[in-house]
């Protein structure tokens, strides 16, 4: 069998420019919109001839990731994660009336977003966390809308897991949400269970007890639905 293999070919240096830019992409230091240097800049930098950069760039190209516009430049058009996210965040913006999915996908990922946040988590990004938590609490108990606390409390875990596209993909299923939460958090009790849910997520986060986190977040979303499409079932029987 191992003679079958054949040698490697080494890899041309326009490969490499790809690589390293697709990185940069991915990473989000290059985002959708920004324009890439000039050809003559890219060749000084990556230290290799215009014709390799050229080549490197009808790559990027053809992968979609970036866009040559005559006399004006090449811009970025989207990372790989991106055009994964899009995609989704369209299919989830269509299905509005069909909660129960929503909630489903949301269950599938945020708990696995808690329980990275728990491995990942800075103590400067704790005490944010932490202060979030203190400001929602604060609204409830001056009767005010908790809704703006809620989506800040999410979207910053999110941002703790250090995964971007789990944090892409949860903001896409928040803009979705963002009706329901004023809808049905503005209850006491509701605004109350939520704050409950958030306090048991923090504690795991703080004591970096991954496991913990990722059932404390579970419980809190199936709260959340029940109370959600508890609701909705309500409202639908009504003549």
């Amino acid at each position: 069998m191992l003679k079958s293999i054949k040698a490697v070919e080494k890899r041309r240096a326009y490969e490499d420019v790809v690589v390293q830019i697709r990185a940069l992409i991915d990473s989000g230091r290059l985002k959708q919109g920004d324009q890439l240097p000039t050809e003559r800049e890219l060749s000084e930098m990556f230290k290799v001839s215009r014709a390799t950069i050229r080549e490197a760039i009808r790559t990027l190209e053809s992968l979609k990731l970036v866009q040559s516009r005559q006399g004006e430049g090449t811009y970025v058009l989207a990372s790989d994660a991106e055009v994964l996210v899009h995609s989704l965040a369209e299919a989830i913006s269509n299905e509005t009336d069909n909660m129960y999915d929503i909630f489903y996908v949301r269950k599938v990922t945020a708990p696995y977003v808690a329980e990275l946040a728990a491995e990942n988590a800075t103590p400067e990004e704790i005490c944010e966390l932490a202060a979030l938590l203190v400001a929602q609490r604060k609204a409830a108990e001056e009767g005010a809308s908790v809704a703006k606390y809620d989506i800040e409390f999410h979207a910053l875990m999110a941002k703790v897991s250090k995964n971007t596209v789990l944090e892409r993909l949860l903001a896409a299923i928040s803009d979705v949400m963002d009706q329901t939460r004023d809808e049905h958090l503005q209850d006491e009790e509701r605004s109350r269970k939520s704050i409950e849910g958030h306090e048991e997520v923090l504690t795991a986060i703080r004591n970096g007890d991954s496991t913990a986190a990722r059932r404390a977040m579970r419980r809190h979303l199936e709260d959340m639905e029940a109370i959600v499409l508890g609701n909705r079932r309500k409202s639908s029987n009504k003549c």
